[in-house]
């Protein structure tokens, strides 16, 4: 009888010895957290930053050089159009030294002695072919009596035609040196306060189009140069937004998509709807130093003027372009799948241990993705898994 005791007790405590090391040698449960799988409706975006801008711009440039008089406008005036928005003085010519305009005054004396001989040179002209026409005068009437040859009066009808010929080219001469003397006096007045007065003209320019006046590039007195921008003017009522995403995106991109802009934190945002990709893109680094190939989208306002009357031109906006939907999707949280062996899986939380579950997943955006099979609505699947997450894994779920 005490044998038979004594083995029980010592059987009960090899089985307690047993049992407390199963205990401390036994893997403990991975804590992790689970999100369940859900049914409804799924989009995916393209989100980026852009601005708003005016859709019709005019930018009022300088037709000539000269001095700007200080602009009466400011920003968000109302103008019309033929409204003077700016004036323009020309610029005066440049004042000369003495000794320049010493050598000015000898070229014009120069140019006036040359339309002085230029007009002798007429007058010389003019004389010989009256002497000439004198002369064949004389020999058609020796002609007509018999006194004299055909060649000669034929001689002398030549001289005349030349001397008219000479004549005329002598008056084109004297004409070319008038026209030099007006060179040589208008180099010689840009010294002349007469000159200095017709700088005091003023050339008013006018508003092309009806609008508001978006900025005055210059707003004090200045001189300007030949093409230099003065005043924009636009209709601030009329605005689109301007999104600039990766080339690599655009393929997923088609005009009249919808779009979301959030325009202020807490504001609901405002539908829109893509109008335009440019055919061209840029080079734009980004903020972590990366060269990247991007083209412009623009985007229409399909929300009331009401709901946007308070942006203005080159506004910041949020915008996100819904490039795919579907109302009714099972959807699983991103972080969930893992991909192995060409596989895309899960790891289900079920009985307290992980199952892996192999899936066909969808299109996905930056938080959810689609599963098109192997998982149903309701079903709680491990998120960000780590490494000692197994197929079987005892778990501990972290609420």
């Amino acid at each position: 009888m005490t044998k038979g005791r004594t083995a029980l007790v010592w059987g009960a405590v090899a089985l307690a010895v047993v049992a407390a090391l199963v205990v401390v040698f036994r893997p403990s449960a991975v804590e992790v957290e689970v999100a369940p799988v859900t049914r409804g409706a799924f989009e995916r975006t393209i989100d980026e930053d852009g601005k708003t801008r005016v859709r019709e711009r005019y930018v009022v440039s300088a037709p000539l050089a000269g001095r700007l008089l200080r602009s009466h406008l400011k920003a968000g005036d109302a103008v019309k159009a033929g409204d003077v928005i700016a004036t323009l003085m020309p610029s005066a010519p440049a004042l000369i030294d003495a000794r320049t305009e010493q050598e000015l005054r000898e070229r014009l004396g120069a140019a006036e002695a040359a339309h002085a001989r230029a007009n002798a040179e007429v007058e010389r002209a003019r004389v010989a072919l009256e002497q000439s026409r004198g002369e064949l005068s004389r020999a058609t009437q020796l002609a007509d009596k018999g006194f004299t040859s055909p060649q000669a009066l034929e001689r002398n009808q030549r001289d005349v035609e030349l001397k008219v010929k000479e004549q005329k080219s002598t008056e084109f001469d004297r004409e070319a040196a008038r026209h030099e003397v007006g060179v040589a006096r208008a180099a010689l007045t840009r010294s002349q306060i007469a000159w200095a007065r017709q700088s005091d003209r003023r050339w008013p320019l006018t508003a092309p189009v009806a609008g508001r006046v978006l900025r005055v590039v210059q707003e004090s007195e200045a001189a300007v140069g030949v093409g230099a921008a003065l005043v924009e003017i636009g209709n601030p009522e009329d605005l689109e937004v301007v999104v600039d995403v990766l080339t690599t995106d655009t393929a997923a991109i088609r005009r009249g998509q919808p779009v979301r802009l959030d325009i202020a934190a807490g504001a609901p945002p405002l539908a829109g709807r893509v109008r335009l990709i440019e055919p061209a893109a840029f080079t734009k680094v980004s903020a972590l130093g990366v060269e990247e190939q991007r083209v412009n989208v623009v985007i229409d306002f399909d929300a009331p003027r009401e709901a946007w009357q308070a942006l203005g031109d080159a506004y910041r906006v949020d915008a996100r372009i819904v490039v795919e939907s579907r109302a009714d999707a099972v959807l699983v949280p991103v972080s969930a799948l893992f991909r192995q062996q060409e596989r895309w899986s899960v790891f289900a939380a079920e009985g307290g241990r992980a199952r892996r579950v192999e899936v066909v997943p969808g299109p996905r955006n930056a938080t959810q993705s689609v599963i098109e099979r192997g998982l149903d609505p309701g079903v709680e699947v491990i998120v960000f898994p780590g490494d000692r997450v197994a197929d079987g894994a005892r778990i501990r779920v972290r609420r």
